[in-house]
């Protein structure tokens, strides 16, 4: 049921608008401060180069106020669409005091009770959620909910150390290395793997005992797992979630006569990537049967995107 109601979702879906809110949070001292601002330009820049039909919103220094992000989010609640995405990126410190989560923000802080309240009145369907702060694993049990994919940089809210996870996501956005699928799309599936990734490899480089571990829940009943799978039910959505277009794809994007042709690519796309992620449940024909229309409409397809 899972799966055909995913597959109804993506076919559904025509390439909406993707509204993007990042909201860099405060810094603490001059170092964190930069960084956060710095982090939190580069998605930026990164979003609008990578072309499509996307709203960005991003928040830092001391606009990053709690009015303001309340303002960001009714501005796209009246704008979105049920067809429509919505992606929040939260940079900087965290707090978790046992019950609520809580961003770091110039004047009152932004809980995640408060951000759930939000995000749930956008009528944007799919939605992900990004928070990179410190204690954000605080947050999941806050924020899950059914069609949205939450992220977070640390697997509890008792993880305090400031995190290393904002710098290798947007390192993610950017990197084709990111795209495994090699399908000139990174989804968020991708971006969490290649950052969650490089964390490790942070740690070890430097010897040190990992302070933060990043999590993604997207089924909107768990509690966020390391590693998302078909055997743990996690990453099913996250993996059909695009997020930036690389490459030859991202200038497509930008013209109209092949934006058509590229949302059926990625449709079709998005339909291999579910039927892979649950060919353990399906009989052998059946699977191949399904894999090869697919395959034959995709070759289809990126023949007349390349004419």
């Amino acid at each position: 049921m899972r799966l055909a109601a995913l597959l109804l979702l993506t076919s559904c879906v025509l390439r909406a608008e993707t509204f993007y809110l990042t909201v860099a949070g405060l810094g603490g001292e001059p170092d964190y401060e930069q960084r956060f601002s710095m982090w939190a330009g580069e998605i930026e820049s990164i979003l609008k180069s990578a072309g499509g039909d996307v709203k960005i919103d991003t928040l830092k220094g001391a606009g990053a106020t709690r009015v303001n992000v309340r303002a960001a989010l009714a501005k796209i609640a009246q704008a979105a669409k049920p067809d429509d995405a919505l992606v929040t990126m939260l940079i900087g410190h965290g707090s978790f005091d046992g019950v609520d989560y809580k961003i770091n923000l110039p004047g009152p802080d932004l809980s995640a009770t408060e951000l759930a309240a939000l995000l749930d009145r956008v009528p944007a369907a799919r939605q992900l959620v990004v928070d990179m702060t410190s204690a954000s694993g605080g947050a999941i049990r806050t924020l899950r909910k059914e069609n949205r994919v939450v992220i977070t940089a640390t697997k509890t809210g008792t993880e305090r150390n400031a995190t290393v996870f904002a710098r290798f996501w947007v390192e993610a956005l950017r990197d084709p290395a990111a795209d495994t699928d090699k399908n000139e799309t990174i989804s968020a599936l991708e971006a969490f793997r290649y950052a969650q990734q490089k964390v490790a490899d942070f740690f070890e480089s430097q010897k040190r005992l990992a302070t933060e571990h990043p999590m993604l829940e997207d089924t909107g009943k768990g509690e966020g797992v390391r590693d998302p799978s078909p055997a743990n039910q996690e990453g099913l959505r996250a993996a059909v979630f695009p997020l930036v277009h690389l490459g030859a794809t991202g200038a497509i994007a930008n013209t109209p006569e092949k934006k058509k042709l590229l949302n059926k690519k990625e449709q079709i796309e998005q339909q291999i990537d579910m039927l892979k992620y649950n060919k353990a449940a399906i009989a052998p024909d059946e699977y191949k049967k399904k894999l090869t229309a697919l395959l034959l409409d995709l070759a289809k397809t990126q023949q007349e995107l390349d004419q």
